[in-house]
């Protein structure tokens, strides 16, 4: 009988930060008074006697190379696996602790100290459960839960970009402008795909799902929660009727202009703390439960690992800019900043200035892994669903997902032509920087990557 050599294990270690910690993802900091359900790193390690993979899904909002490279090689000394044989992605739930600092949220350094040992925690006791396993590829098509949040206006709508103080072509969110829209601008990635995995003696050990939603954040401004991701791992669970070591995991795909805030239909999901994320997530998990009887199973799945730092320009103030910012830097007091046209400004002329002290070019992750006959890339940004659809083109079979917010943040990275147009995913900043031919490179070189596999 010839010896089962892959072998996967899976498990979640709770990072739930403390009352009080700091929330960002929006333009100030946030600070939590509400902790509405758990937070978790999900760990899936897979081994096929050869090559050992990680992946690595946290519910928080981003990680940064500063933080990640320390994890990394934490990780790397605890189990030997290569740093980049490591995929580490965060979920970009807006309800989570606070490691990087995002417009005028900032860090909250003593959660940053914590959650390092908290994420080798999840992938020790992965290891330590591998089992002898195989994997299977699962999709379905779910287009009720994404919109593009980028609109074309009707003439007499200004978009205004606090950036360059002009009109932009399109305009992000339209809140209170709803009867100027003429259209939304793009079609969204509406697949869900999944990895799926099973001991061989057909218990479950976990499944890796992608989905192309932003995220949703219907809860308080203090509350920590998973979002839709906890939800479809929780509904999961339930459906399956695993018991507790089974770990699912909803992973973010390339969804950097994609929400669920309608504008056009503004009254169809259910308005409470929480409905629209319970309701989306048990939805997606009734999807993967329904689609699994097409799953074929792969008894000896084969991995292989690419990874790249590829260099990359960024878009930087002028001189002539960098002196207008630094004027009117000068003359704001940002303890007190009222967000309006002339707020929006400050907060932009602040993010110019701390720009300009950046290098002038970058060096940028882009990973992929081969799990069996399918491939899993990573992208470290908030990549447009058109960069996704792309590469999805070149991979027929349905057996390929992008995962983005993976191994850094880059911020948004839009196509060329969506950068034209403006909105407040190219509005230049700290999170939206990469040069405007960055997308197409980054594109490129995960395409070589995954041809290569």
């Amino acid at each position: 009988m010839q010896k089962h050599l892959f072998k996967a294990g899976t498990a979640q270690v709770d990072i739930t930060p403390p009352l009080g910690t700091v929330i960002n993802g929006e333009f100030t900091s946030r600070y939590a008074n509400h902790i509405a359900d758990p937070l978790y790193a999900k760990a899936l390690i897979m081994q096929d006697g050869v090559t050992t993979l990680l992946i690595l899904v946290v519910d928080i909002c981003v990680m940064q190379r500063d933080f990640l490279d320390e994890v990394k090689n934490l990780i790397a000394e605890q189990t030997g696996i290569p740093p980049q044989n490591q995929l580490i992605s965060s979920t970009h739930t807006h309800s989570a602790g606070s490691v990087a600092d995002l417009l005028m949220g900032h860090v909250d350094w003593g959660y940053r100290k914590k959650l390092p040992a908290l994420l080798v925690e999840a992938i020790l006791k992965a290891q330590q459960r591998s089992v002898p396993a195989h994997i299977g590829y699962g999709w379905f098509d779910e287009p009720r839960h994404m919109v593009c949040r980028r609109y074309r206006m009707k003439a007499n709508y200004r978009p205004f970009n606090p950036v360059s103080g002009e009109a932009d072509a399109i305009k992000t969110n339209p809140i209170g402008g709803e009867n100027d829209i003429v259209e939304r601008t793009s079609k969204p990635d509406t697949e869900l795909r999944y990895l799926a995995v099973k001991g061989i003696d057909g218990e479950w050990i976990g499944l890796l799902a992608n989905y192309s939603l932003h995220y949703v954040g219907d809860c308080e401004r203090g509350t920590i929660s998973a979002d839709y991701f906890g939800w479809f791992a929780k509904e999961l669970t339930e459906l399956l009727g695993t018991d507790s070591a089974f770990v699912g995991m909803m992973s973010n795909g390339t969804s950097g202009e994609v929400n669920i805030w309608d504008f056009l239909d503004p009254d169809r999901y259910p308005a409470g703390n929480h409905e629209k994320s319970q309701l989306i997530g048990k939805e997606l998990a009734i999807g993967v439960v329904t689609s699994l009887s097409d799953v074929t199973w792969e008894v000896q799945p084969v991995l292989g690992s690419r990874y790249a730092e590829i260099t990359v320009g960024l878009r930087k103030p002028t001189p002539e800019e960098l002196e207008t910012a630094k004027a009117l830097v000068e003359q704001t007091d940002y303890e007190n900043i009222q967000f309006d046209q002339r707020g929006y400004q400050q907060v932009y002329a602040r993010e110019q200035v701390l720009l300009a002290e950046y290098p002038d070019e970058k060096q940028v992750p882009v990973q992929a892994f081969r799990v069996g006959s399918g491939v899993i890339g990573a992208l470290p940004g908030e990549f447009f669903a058109e960069t996704g659809l792309h590469i999805k083109a070149e991979r027929p079979d349905k057996k390929y997902f992008t995962i983005c917010l993976a191994n850094d943040y880059v911020g948004y990275v839009p196509p060329a032509h969506e950068l034209e147009k403006g909105g407040y995913e190219c509005w230049r900043c700290r999170s939206s920087h990469l040069a405007e031919n960055a997308e197409g490179i980054l594109m490129n070189s995960l395409l070589a990557q995954i041809n290569s596999l």
